[in-house]
């Protein structure tokens, strides 16, 4: 429509014509280059704030690894896979609550119709990954992990409370190698999260292993690459916490 016409357009159906414009700028961002999400829960506190009702908004670049995937220490959102722990509200239906839930697919705006959760890779495919030697941490390939930004660990005290104890640490899982095109995903919030391990730390559902917990390699869940949405490159909200995410 150029100009002229716009013109002789009434003031209602400009504003409208204007607003249908910017919802459809704001959809091919988020769409293509980068959105804007609410962080589900608190299983990546204290690096990100949550809550079932929402917590820290955060823009994460959907370019991220256009051509590459993701790496070790990255924080990715990803789309939750089916066996999977909602972190997410379950979507209403009906009424004014579809159209908010369209609203905040289309913007990143309010609540949304997607499923979606915010964790930390810990291991890529080809990595084998397991805990806990001695110090009670995390290894990849052998190699004790150096990670300073977790929350609230489960209890871990060698010799008394570990992996070999009777009942053993809820930290503990077993070695696992990661599949080809695979991520293993947790929340810095380790006794919080819902994630790669979680079924491991309990004896429910689990076959019979070394571990006294009941934890065996199937226990340990993962993320397909191509599930991943983007990486989270800032905090924009609250202001006073606004910055990058390490």
């Amino acid at each position: 429509m150029n100009a002229a016409a716009r013109r002789k357009l009434p003031l209602w159906a400009l504003l409208a014509l204007n607003m249908l414009v910017a919802l459809l700028a704001i959809a091919l961002v988020q769409a293509f280059l980068v959105k804007v999400y609410r962080v589900p829960s608190g299983s990546m506190e204290q690096t990100l704030q949550g809550s079932q009702g929402g917590g820290d908004r955060i823009l994460v670049n959907r370019l991220a690894y256009a051509g590459s995937s993701p790496q070790r220490g990255d924080v990715v959102v990803f789309t939750r896979p089916a066996s999977w722990q909602h972190e997410t509200a379950a979507p209403d239906g009906g009424g004014l609550v579809s159209v908010a839930r369209a609203f905040g697919d289309l913007t990143g705006i309010g609540v949304s119709n997607e499923q979606f959760m915010v964790k930390r890779v810990i291991a890529v495919g080809g990595q084998t990954v397991s805990c806990c030697g001695t110090d009670g941490r995390v290894s990849v390939d052998g190699q004790p992990l150096d990670e300073p930004y977790i929350y609230q660990d489960f209890p871990f005290q060698p010799g008394v409370l570990d992996c070999a104890s009777v009942p053993s640490s809820a930290r503990c899982f077993p070695s696992f190698t990661v599949p080809e095109g695979q991520l293993v995903m947790l929340g810095d919030h380790r006794s919080g999260s819902a994630d790669s391990v979680v079924d491991c730390r309990t004896q429910a559902g689990n076959p019979a292993s070394a571990f006294s917990n009941g934890a065996s390699p199937g226990c340990v869940r993962t993320v397909g690459t191509s599930e991943v949405i983007g990486e989270v490159a800032l905090r924009i909200w609250p202001l006073d916490h606004a910055g990058g995410v390490g």
